[in-house]
């Protein structure tokens, strides 16, 4: 049987009153649902980041991800860039034509995405 421990944001095991197994089921496309004792022992709550890692003993440890800005500095510049561009510069910024709109509306027209469906062979 292989565990999974909960870790909070001080990087210690979580010591709840008792001991607890919990369960979640995984959907065809290999999804759950993170159970509301786990949520509340990790203090996440939606769009939060999980880390998972593996050890050798086949143990999984998971824990919160800190929200770190500065974990893609590249990126975090670029979105300094545009935001001060955008203070600065108002008069740059331009609606999309209704053409263009239209032409993504075909584009993506007829589309269906059905997230329960398994997964194929090759996005396994």
């Amino acid at each position: 049987m292989h565990y999974i421990n909960i870790i909070n944001s001080n990087n210690r095991v979580n010591a709840m009153n008792n001991f607890e197994d919990i369960e979640s089921t995984l959907t065809d496309r290999y999804q759950t649902t993170v159970p509301k004792t786990v949520r509340q022992a990790l203090g996440v709550g939606k769009r939060d980041k999980l880390h998972y890692s593996i050890r050798p003993n086949g143990e999984v440890v998971l824990t919160r991800v800190e929200a770190n800005r500065e974990s893609d500095p590249l990126l975090t510049r670029f979105l300094d860039f545009l935001a001060n561009d955008i203070a600065s510069h108002p008069e740059r910024l331009q609606a999309l034509e209704p053409g263009f709109v239209q032409r993504i509306k075909t584009l993506v027209s007829g589309i269906d995405v059905d997230l329960d469906a398994p997964l194929s062979v090759d996005d396994e």
